[in-house]
């Protein structure tokens, strides 16, 4: 993926992780953690978005580390982030 994609991923992933933290009042890692663990919502009626929320959350991590493994990747064949600062178009 070229970096702008993303970090048009990395954004709308972000934003859906601030709405289900915003819906349920906890950070997304402290849910990850706790659903990773096997815990179940207190509401059954929660499960869904619970669901949805993890997958979100491991999206973004991937894509955290795809962002930065590209970033690197740039550096080594650079040897400097020339070429990676641009002003998008409007």
């Amino acid at each position: 993926m070229e970096i702008k994609d993303l970090l048009a991923d990395i954004h709308a992933l972000e934003q859906e992780l601030l709405n289900f933290e915003r819906r349920y009042g906890v950070r997304s890692e402290t849910m990850y953690a706790a659903y990773v663990a096997g815990e179940e919502p207190e509401d059954d009626s929660w499960v869904l978005d619970f669901g949805e929320w993890a997958s979100a959350y491991k999206l973004w991590l991937r894509r955290q580390a795809d962002y930065r493994s590209e970033v690197q990747r740039r550096q080594r064949a650079q040897n400097s982030l020339r070429g990676l600062v641009h002003v998008a178009a409007a």
